[in-house]
């Protein structure tokens, strides 16, 4: 009933020589196998091969460029340079005075629209002070150039040598109060009109030889700044200005 024990004819491959018999599995027996140790020594002599020229390499370029190079570190109690120069307070600046306008608003400022915001920063100052209604002295510097003279000279006798001269400057009293910036915050913050109380009022009049402006025209050499004189050709007039023009009081 049953069939008789026979010798199978089904081959069965060595598998002593591989631990996987699927040929599905080659690649993960070359990943299991342990490298030779002669490998690791190949690639550790070029790893370090790597790391020698890299080393020589940046030598070299540090040599060729000494500016590369790492400065000594500040020391630690140095004190950190600002990096803008702040204006001090009104009350920190040096004193700066015009003997003999202890009675009046000296202001200097220009007419000309060459640089719109320094014409607008004067219109600006005068239409303030101008609402006081107090005697102020208008000193523009596009009509006689003796006022930038004048001015400079204030400046560097009141140790303010140092700094940029822009317009306007302002003086109360015969005492420097600033410029544009400056007279809108003490106009803001009412300290302009404590400042300016006692000052004599202005009179409300225009003056009718020069209609406001300050300066008529040179009745010598009618506004040319220039003279002719016989035997000695053109000369210039010393009786006016640059502009031909004679300021009045």
């Amino acid at each position: 009933m049953w069939r008789p024990w026979a010798k199978s004819t089904v081959k069965i491959h060595d598998t002593s020589s591989s631990p996987f018999s699927f040929p599905t599995f080659k690649d993960i027996q070359n990943l299991c196998t342990e490298d030779h140790p002669s490998s690791h020594i190949k690639k550790s002599s070029s790893i370090f091969h790597r790391v020698r020229v890299a080393n020589t390499f940046l030598r070299s370029l540090a040599l060729s460029l000494p500016e590369l190079k790492p400065g000594p570190e500040p020391e630690n109690n140095a004190s950190p340079t600002p990096n803008k120069t702040t204006t001090p307070p009104l009350q920190q600046q040096p004193s700066i005075t015009i003997p003999g306008t202890d009675k009046r608003i000296v202001v200097y400022y220009t007419s000309l629209r060459v640089v719109r915001s320094t014409f607008e920063d004067c219109k600006i100052v005068l239409s303030i002070l101008r609402g006081f209604r107090v005697l102020i002295d208008e000193r523009d510097l596009s009509m006689d150039s003796s006022f930038l003279n004048e001015l400079n000279q204030i400046f560097s006798n009141g140790g303010g040598c140092g700094r940029k001269l822009t317009l306007p400057r302002v003086f109360i009293g015969g005492r420097y109060m600033g410029g544009a910036e400056e007279t809108r915050q003490l106009n803001e913050s009412g300290e302009l009109k404590k400042i300016i109380e006692g000052l004599p009022v202005a009179d409300s009049g225009v003056c009718e030889v020069c209609c406001g402006y300050r300066f008529i025209l040179c009745g010598q050499c009618n506004g040319s700044h220039k003279l002719y004189i016989e035997k000695a050709g053109f000369k210039s007039c010393t009786a006016c200005n640059e502009n031909g023009l004679i300021s009045l009081p």
